[in-house]
């Protein structure tokens, strides 16, 4: 274990020291002893934590005897977390420790400063959030942080210690959620015009969802869906491929806190079975006014003229097992059961319909939401699948 913390990160000096100047009217630069401890700090870069002699004054997480043989994550994370700071401290005359600053909002306003530059820039924070372990992050976020460095664009450098401490353990899915959504999140606001990160482009404003913009004939088609399936039986906001897909509005706190909220989760399963419907498809699957129970019984109506009624049957069984569904989870296990069908049938589906159905089905506020949809499609069954 690790002694309690009883200092500020050096990060967090490093920027008191400036400001403190500059509130006393004295030169806007940093103390000799901080200009001394960066030195030391860029000494690790590359360099195994805890092998680094010149860092360790500038810990702030200390080591007992009983932590030598296996370094604490926490200690680790410092490491990293000092090495990056010091590599984006290099040569400018400000602080760039800038609480409340996430990575992906950093890297948004990045991409807003030179969006010639974004999807190379954004390949590589994609690469950084597919890390397996800390220690490859690191590797991935030591080529980003020069970035950020020469666009003077700042970053909070407690927050991404916490971030690095939490990578290998479960809490890393929250954080890939608010990396995912503080930088492609329609809801976030621009900068005003002459503000850090210039105007704000229209593809940043876009917000319709991606069924709805899909174009079969796009030359990125195949490979936008394929990285949507990637996301199928994963949790929502955990898949980098996927974030440029998301089109929800969500307030900053949670958005920041990286929270998995219905909407979020709607929004991912409705892009996972948009994804392996559309396959092979010339044209859109999403079509205004498909729901789940018109579909089937068109879909039920193609089997009985060339199967007979036994398929009709069959299919009139799986499709009663949706409709009893008792929560989301098993909804989008019936529904992804039920697309392969409809894509060999070439029958699409309402996916505006089918989000707001996954959004609603078992949430407590609305008890009767999941019996109006039953009612609802199994009369579309009946209705279109009259001869």
């Amino acid at each position: 274990m690790t002694s309690t913390r009883t200092r500020p990160f050096f990060w967090e000096e490093a920027a008191e020291d400036w400001e403190a100047k500059q509130r006393a009217g004295q030169p806007s630069e940093f103390s000799e002893y901080v200009v001394r401890k960066l030195r030391a700090v860029r000494e690790g870069v590359g360099r195994e934590p805890g092998s680094v002699a010149s860092m360790r004054s500038v810990h702030r997480v200390f080591l007992r005897d009983e932590d030598l043989d296996s370094l604490p994550h926490s200690y680790v994370a410092e490491h990293y977390a000092l090495t990056l700071f010091g590599l984006h401290q290099h040569a400018s005359s400000e602080p760039v420790h800038r609480r409340g600053v996430g990575l992906g909002t950093a890297f948004l306003r990045l991409w807003r400063m030179e969006p010639q530059a974004r999807p190379a820039r954004e390949r590589r924070l994609l690469a950084a959030a597919s890390a397996q372990d800390v220690h490859e992050l690191a590797q991935h976020l030591q080529r980003l942080v020069p970035l950020l460095r020469q666009a003077s664009i700042g970053l909070d450098y407690t927050r991404l210690f916490f971030e690095l401490q939490q990578w290998d353990g479960p809490k890393r899915d929250r954080t890939l959620r608010a990396w995912g959504f503080q930088c492609t999140d329609p809801g976030t606001p621009a900068p005003p015009s002459g503000d850090e990160g210039g105007p704000r482009s229209d593809a940043d404003s876009a917000s319709a969802p991606y069924w709805v913009t899909y174009d079969p004939k796009s030359r990125d088609a195949a490979a936008d869906l394929a990285a949507l399936r990637s996301g199928i039986g994963r949790e929502a906001g955990t898949v980098p491929a996927m974030w440029t897909f998301h089109r929800i509005h969500m307030e900053p706190e949670w958005r920041d806190r990286g929270a998995l909220t219905r909407d979020l989760k709607a929004e991912h399963a409705a892009l996972t079975l948009f994804a392996r419907h559309q396959q092979a498809q010339e044209h859109r699957m999403h079509i205004k006014g498909y729901s789940p129970g018109t579909a089937v019984g068109f879909l039920a109506r193609q089997a009985a003229e060339g199967k007979g009624t036994g398929a009709t049957t069959a299919l009139e069984r799986r499709f009663g097992v949706l409709l009893t569904s008792n929560d989301f989870d098993e909804l989008v296990m019936h529904m992804r059961s039920l697309v392969p069908l409809l894509n060999q049938a070439g029958i699409g589906l309402d996916y505006d319909l089918i989000r707001k159905a996954l959004r609603s089905w078992d949430d407590p506020r609305r008890p009767d939401a999941a019996a109006s949809y039953r009612q609802r499609w199994e009369r579309d069954f009946h209705t279109a699948n009259k001869p």
